[in-house]
């Protein structure tokens, strides 16, 4: 004789964390369906990663503090803003400023270090960028230059990208900056990527608007017969 029972369906395992004064609630089911950039499907391996990365590191990938990119079965890329650099070195107490501009070789064939990113594109080149940041209890700062051709993104014919194309001032800038403050603040920043760091990643265009945190379902009550598979 079949007997039947009502059962709970399996309640998904999620993570609660915070944020400053914003809770964040990571799932897989949260993440696959708001927090993917891409067209690839992530395996369960890297969304425990993703959400560890963001719990430990402190990050909200609602506010896009950190956002998740996955193509076809390319191994995911985990890309943290500058925006949550930037952040993240404000809040150390021992933070003093940052400066940061590009390297050009101008139209008289001289490199040139140049703050901010202002350059003539039809008589100068961008060939690197650099950045210095402060801290108070050092003497010096930390100083970083970087070379442009090192990090520019291409695509697979070898061309340059649509970001490094169109804004490489902008993104060899940003190369430097992360860097310099990673540099200067090793415990609060270690081991976080920017996008323009991982020049060969083609990033989606992604919508600056934070995501709305949803709200998951409660569980509903279905009946099982006995031998029956749950899966």
């Amino acid at each position: 004789m079949t007997v039947k029972n009502t059962l709970q369906k399996k309640e998904e395992h999620s993570v609660k964390f915070m944020v400053g004064n914003d809770e964040v609630k990571l799932s897989a089911s949260i993440i696959r369906n708001y927090l993917v950039n891409g067209s690839g499907a992530v395996t369960d391996q890297e969304i425990n990663y993703f959400i560890h990365l963001c719990r430990a590191q402190k990050l909200n990938p609602f506010v896009k503090e950190i956002y998740l990119i996955k193509y076809g079965t390319q191994p995911a890329t985990f890309v943290v803003s500058k925006e949550a650099f930037l952040k993240r070195a404000e809040a150390n107490p021992q933070y003093d400023g940052s400066e940061s501009g590009i390297i050009v070789i101008d139209k008289d064939g001289e490199i040139v270090n140049r703050k901010g990113g202002f350059y003539l594109k039809d008589t100068e080149q961008v060939v690197g960028g650099w950045a210095k940041v402060y801290r108070k209890d050092r003497k010096y700062p930390s100083e970083v230059e970087v070379t442009f051709d090192e990090y520019a993104g291409r695509k697979s014919d070898g061309t340059l990208n649509s970001n490094w194309s169109g804004k490489p001032a902008t993104m060899i800038k940003k190369v430097a900056l992360v860097q310099a403050l990673r540099e200067a603040f090793p415990n609060d920043l270690n081991n976080l990527y920017t996008e323009e760091e991982q020049g060969d990643i083609e990033v989606p265009y992604i919508p600056e608007t934070p995501v709305e945190q949803p709200t998951e379902p409660k569980q509903e009550a279905v009946d099982v017969e006995y031998g029956e598979s749950l899966v």
